[in-house]
């Protein structure tokens, strides 16, 4: 199964992009051992649409068009759910074990996803009540399933 990280926005350079990279590429080796064959980063350049309902439109429309046919999608949203990392490990192993091809974790821009992607979404994601940056998520994100992938190879990294 191939991991896509789909976000609006970009990471400039800086600590934050080099520790997001330096996670995506611990999934990405990591991931090799528990049939994870890649994690993908796409990112999507934010709407400059003067109203926030048609800039929410463009950049869901945006991350629809990039979602491959059968990919499981995972929508982060602040309403969403809030998982502990062993059962986001759980889904990841379903939908690994079940042949889906891919997962695609869609972070909306500053204005949030559209519906559109949420009724799309097989799980709706929330890392707590609070309202985070979407650069945060995108790192957060890629913590988590660093986490995951450790879970699922038994590694020591998780300890919870």
């Amino acid at each position: 199964m191939r991991l896509i990280v789909a976000a609006i926005g970009r990471l400039k350079a800086g600590p934050e992009r080099e520790l997001a990279e330096r996670f995506r590429d611990r999934v990405a080796k990591a991931g090799r051992a528990v049939g994870l064959r890649d994690i993908e980063i796409v990112e999507i350049r934010e709407s400059k649409a003067a109203e926030t309902a048609r800039r929410v439109l463009e950049e869901s429309i945006a991350l629809a068009n990039i979602i491959p046919e059968r990919a499981v999608v995972v929508a982060l949203d602040e309403t969403g759910e809030n998982l502990d990392s062993g059962s986001l490990t759980g889904m990841l192993r379903t939908w690994r074990d079940a042949g889906r091809p891919d997962a695609v974790f869609c972070i909306g821009g500053a204005d949030g996803l559209g519906e559109d992607v949420r009724r799309r979404a097989h799980l709706r994601l929330a890392f707590g009540a609070a309202t985070w940056p979407h650069q945060l998520v995108r790192i957060m994100l890629l913590e988590q399933l660093y986490r995951a992938v450790t879970i699922l190879a038994g590694h020591p990294y998780h300890r919870g």
